[in-house]
């Protein structure tokens, strides 16, 4: 029987163990969302400033609903292995930044003993875009959204982010105990801002006393994280189990690169994650830009096209010649939107972001990447069109991707194979059963959807009519046939 990996298993030559003892260090971060994007990310930044500059910063794991990922790294010490993958080489290190894995389910009172414990001095977040029950509209609480329906009706019993903070901070105040630093690391354009405003409202819905004190005494720094990170297959296990020699059920498989870019505001500190490669400024906004519109939008757009051309992986869209050029397109367009970033080449970005796509080693699901796109396309893709068509520039790269996800809400491939949308709109994207729509009913019937596309888009009849024109070949000639087409059309 293979031995589990745990704080005492013995690593073999050429797998990193953590460059200092984590027992000697104690816990000064909350994260929620303890999903394998964090483990890639803002866990590793940890594990290298504790290696770096020391410091109580280990990190309590808080997942929301599932018990799975506390299952998995609990007997493990919180311990697993990272698997960095590059286009020519593979490494693994043991990354031991985390202390804890809790579920708020299964481990309420531990979850809120350690939002409410004095060390905790930041408390950061990756639930993914739809999991704050933002509207969008108004920058505050979305009261359908069930996590916050929930916990307005029992704001003593949290159960979803907002509520969940919302009574920790108040808790922490009813203690005398200072707040802690809230770290939204989730692709929101200006994220900091946008959860203050959901925490502020939430607040004058359930804790009216406490409003004043998010806003003049709890801070929110801005956030930029880039890493791609596959969901985690059987194949990851077995390789994981192959570098190591022990069985790590936790394991997280990603790519060689990562950055991350932060607003620098921690009142009560924050680990040297700069020694790790991070990049403290004064204004994120611009490289958040950069990144949603960039790399997050291509993405989207990649997504929808390939998984209905049949493509599984993002590495089998850049074998796809003609797909692979009108990614190229997307960044360019996307890149034509930004204003100049200092110490930014833009065009050797959309090199950097091609390779990155096209690694070898990398199993990303198109399919995977396409999930909650109701939540993603006002960031990714409507955001750059609207700057595009203020700016009088050609909107096809955008309509094109536009067309591709309202093609992907019908639910079914050219081939009427039926998939499950996996977006909190489902209900609302997907057709009727038994209607006979057209490219302008689809259109019509998605586009006017409440908070999801800008109304100075919708009012122009130039991009409905260039996104129903993709839409209505995609339709009639099928994916595939409508790549080739859109690369001949607009020259890509």
């Amino acid at each position: 029987m293979t031995q589990r990996l745990t704080a005492r298993a013995a690593l073999p030559e050429g797998v990193t163990p953590p460059a200092y003892d984590p027992a000697a260090h104690g816990e000064g971060i909350v994260h929620i969302g303890l999903g394998a994007f964090h483990k890639a990310h803002q866990a590793v930044y940890t594990d290298d400033a504790l290696a770096a500059a020391g410091g109580d910063w280990r990190i309590v794991g808080v997942s929301l609903r599932s018990a799975a990922p506390a299952e998995e790294l609990s007997p493990q010490d919180g311990r697993y292995t990272l698997i960095e993958r590059s286009v020519d080489s593979s490494r693994a290190r043991v990354v031991g930044s985390m202390s804890r894995a809790l579920c708020l389910k299964t481990d309420r009172p531990a979850v809120l003993e350690a939002l409410c414990a004095p060390s905790t001095r930041i408390v950061s977040i990756t639930v993914t875009e739809k999991g704050y029950g933002l509207n969008r509209a108004t920058g505050g609480i979305d009261p359908s959204h069930p996590a916050i329906a929930a916990d307005l009706a029992r704001p003593d019993a949290p159960e979803g982010l907002a509520g969940l903070l919302v009574w920790a901070l108040a808790e922490r105040r009813r203690r005398g105990v200072p707040p802690f630093t809230v770290l939204c690391c989730d692709n929101l354009p200006e994220n900091g801002h946008l959860v203050r405003s959901l925490l502020t409202d939430m607040a004058r819905h359930c804790a009216p006393d406490l409003v004043d004190h998010l806003t003049r005494d709890v801070a929110f720094p801005c956030t930029m994280v880039d890493r791609i990170t596959p969901a985690r297959s059987p194949d990851t296990l077995a390789l994981a189990q192959a570098m190591t020699g022990l069985e790590d059920r936790a394991t997280v498989e990603t790519e060689a690169f990562r950055q991350w870019v932060i607003e620098d505001r921690f009142p009560t500190g924050r680990p040297a994650w700069e020694t790790g490669g991070a990049l403290f400024v004064p204004d994120v906004r611009p490289f958040e830009d950069m990144k949603l519109r960039m790399l997050n939008g291509s993405h989207s757009m990649l997504a929808y096209t390939g998984f209905l051309a049949g493509h599984k992986y993002v590495r089998d869209v850049m074998g796809d010649s003609a797909l692979s050029q009108l990614v190229t397109r997307h960044l360019e367009a996307a890149a034509s939107t930004l204003d100049p970033l200092p110490g930014v080449d833009f065009a050797q970005y959309t090199k950097q972001l091609t390779a990155r796509f096209a690694n070898p080693h990398l199993g990303h699901e198109t399919y995977q990447i396409a999930m909650d796109g109701s939540e993603k396309m006002p960031q990714r893709i409507f955001a750059p069109a609207l700057d595009g068509f203020d700016k009088g520039q050609p909107l096809e790269a955008f309509a094109f991707a536009t067309a591709a996800w309202m093609r992907y809400t019908l639910g079914r491939t050219d081939e009427n194979e039926a998939y499950d949308l996996r977006d909190p709109l489902s209900a609302k994207l997907a057709p009727t059963i038994g209607a006979s729509e057209t490219a302008a009913t689809v259109y019509d019937r998605i586009a006017n959807l409440p908070g999801v596309c800008p109304e100075r888009l919708l009012t122009s009849a130039q991009w409905r009519a260039a996104v129903i024109e993709r839409l209505e070949r995609m339709l009639s000639v099928g994916m595939q046939t409508a790549i080739r087409s859109e690369v001949a059309q607009s020259g890509a």
